[in-house]
């Protein structure tokens, strides 16, 4: 959907990505307006570092792209919408620097904007690696809308960086005002969090992982992973792909059952595939793994994998959607060679078998219990 949001600064067409016209979601909300009109209307100097935290798709710097922001994300996808929006705008290349949540921050930082993230634990981690920029005199305001702004979202800021108060709600949106104080002890960063495995899991069992903060499940084993691991494929291929790896437990189990396995880890979350490689590395594979953030299996050449695993998110951000996996469904049957497979654990009631059937024309069920599906389909 290509859209014009109303700021201060201009009308920027914005959208999300991958563009799609039958997406009709979109790159904004009230919480980006709110914000941007406070700047505004308070009339907040923007002549120095300016730094946009978790920037949904790309609209806060697209309309402070004169002001030279620095974007920092987690979402490879929010990055991607971000230049093209930017190009779009006709802002020139460079003006807004694109950092990840796995890049050094700014040095110094002197306004910071905050897009409160779904993660408390990536907020947690994201504030506490700022804060030595932030100095006495920085303005800090966060923004989200009321249901994504907890109690615990404003003891955060609070504790990292001083004291912190919120706006009134303005169409379902809140602002976060926060003083910086550079006297406060601030607590040492937890993350990323490291646990070892169960017993009764196959090969990864009694294994390490390392989980950056942000990724599903930080401290434990989820149930769905954990079931997928239960009913993985034996001898699936020298090419296999974890797609949407998360802390990369699926495909670092693969590489551990066979050393031969040349094991896939991607991610469109650059704090996922960080803890996939760190996972991997964790657990001494002495096999051959690469690590990519990117859009699904976009780049990996059509007919060139044996085997792909996947467990597809059905949320983005707020929203309820069965776009991402259709993505990856898709995406799986072109980089499959003929005779190739994709399984699919998911959640009984998505219905993925019927996305399967009608991409690939024909799906099984490998295993199930009375809350999840694990699901074959093979390239013909």
């Amino acid at each position: 959907m290509n859209d014009r949001m109303t700021t201060p600064w201009g009308e920027p067409a914005l959208t999300r990505f991958p563009e799609d016209p039958r997406d009709r979601l979109r790159a904004w909300d009230a919480s980006d307006e709110y914000l941007l009109r406070h700047l505004a209307e308070e009339r907040v100097p923007l002549d120095g570092t300016v730094v946009v935290v978790g920037d949904r798709w790309g609209a806060l710097v697209t309309a402070l792209a004169a002001h030279r922001p620095v974007q920092i994300t987690d979402s490879h996808l929010a990055q991607e919408a971000t230049r093209a929006n930017l190009a779009r705008a006709g802002v020139e290349p460079g003006a807004v620097r694109l950092l990840t949540t796995q890049d050094p921050p700014p040095e110094r930082i002197d306004v910071l904007l905050v897009r409160v993230p779904k993660s408390l634990a990536l907020l947690e981690d994201q504030l506490l690696r700022l804060a030595p920029a932030v100095h006495a005199g920085t303005v800090v305001v966060g923004t989200g809308m009321v249901k994504e702004i907890h109690t615990s979202t404003l003891t955060l800021f609070e504790r990292i960086l001083g004291p912190t108060r919120t706006s009134l709600a303005e169409k379902k949106a809140r602002l976060i005002f926060c003083a910086p104080d550079p006297a406060l002890e601030r607590p040492g960063n937890p993350w990323p969090y490291v646990y070892t495995l169960p017993d009764g899991i196959g090969a990864a069992a009694g294994g390490t992982v390392v989980n950056h903060a942000g990724v599903f499940c930080a401290d434990r084993l989820d149930i769905g992973t954990r079931f997928f691991l239960h009913h993985l494929p034996e001898g699936g291929g020298r090419r296999v792909v974890d797609l949407g790896c998360g802390n990369g437990v699926v495909g670092t189990s693969v590489a551990l059952a066979d050393p031969d396995a040349e094991v896939l880890f991607v991610d469109e979350s650059f704090q996922a595939v960080a803890s996939a490689e760190a996972t991997y590395k964790a657990n001494g594979v002495s096999g051959h793994a690469e690590f990519r953030v990117g859009d699904g299996l976009a780049g990996v050449p059509s007919g060139s994998v044996d085997l792909v695993l996947n467990n597809p998110p059905f949320h983005s951000h707020q929203a309820t959607t069965d776009a991402t996996a259709w993505r990856m469904f898709t995406g799986a049957r072109r980089a499959l060679r003929p005779g190739g497979e994709l399984w699919v654990i998911g959640n009984r009631h998505l219905g993925y078998h019927v996305k399967l059937r009608k991409l690939f024309g024909n799906s099984r069920l490998v295993a199930s219990d009375p809350k999840f599906v694990v699901l074959k389909a093979v390239k013909r």
